[in-house]
């Protein structure tokens, strides 16, 4: 019988490392773009941002465009094409792109909202950016560790896979890890439904100050 899956915590931290620092590699290359944009590239962002806050402001519910299936699909979504990776030995450097652009995209978001209005963006990047992520990411670091480590055993049991060796036990457990945590992501997406932009309404107020 094909072993299943399973590491120790002690085996799994090397590859928890590894994925933590690929994705903080991103928000800081994700941070660095923003320092790259030419000036009019600069400058239509800041006039975006600024619409976008007057908007929010003003118009009310602008901002709640998403629904919440909308927002939970994008989410399972990542989720699902970790999984997916997770299947195949070839997979393994699409979870470290996924892993290095969720980080790029962040560190993009939060650098752009810094940039234009200092720390009035750092606190809209608080109520907005920071609440879900604080559950989102982890979840994805536990997942993309978990596809790792399933495709690495993959090619550690390739021998008894020839065998006749069972396959089903790890691929289960590595499912039901990713079922797990696309519950969890759907819970967040509730979060960010009906929490965030309640939070984002209180501040926008000061952001839409530095437009007028």
């Amino acid at each position: 019988m094909l072993q299943p899956f399973r590491h120790t915590l002690k085996d799994q931290t090397p590859l928890y490392v590894f994925v933590a620092a690929l994705f903080l590699m991103g928000v800081v290359f994700g941070a660095l773009m923003v320092n790259a944009l030419t000036l009019e590239q600069q400058q239509d962002l800041s006039r975006y941002l600024g619409n976008f806050f007057l908007s929010v402001n003003e118009g009310g519910d602008e901002f709640q465009l998403m629904s919440y299936w909308e927002i939970a699909a994008l989410h399972l979504k990542w989720l699902g094409l970790i999984w997916l990776f997770g299947l195949s030995v070839i997979g393994l450097p699409g979870i470290l792109i996924l892993d290095f652009f969720k980080g790029v995209l962040i560190g993009f978001t939060v650098g752009c909202l810094v940039g234009q209005f200092t720390w009035k963006g750092l606190l809209f990047a608080l109520v907005s950016v920071a609440p879900h992520n604080l559950i989102v990411i982890p979840a994805l670091v536990v997942s993309s560790v978990a596809a790792i480590g399933f495709s690495l055993g993959i090619i550690r049991n390739r021998v008894l896979l020839n065998r006749g060796g069972s396959f089903a036990r790890p691929f289960w457990s590595y499912t039901g890890l990713t079922l797990t945590m696309a519950v969890l992501l759907m819970a967040v997406a509730s979060f960010e439904t009906f929490v965030t932009p309640a939070l984002m309404s209180w501040v926008t107020p000061m952001l839409a100050q530095n437009t007028l």
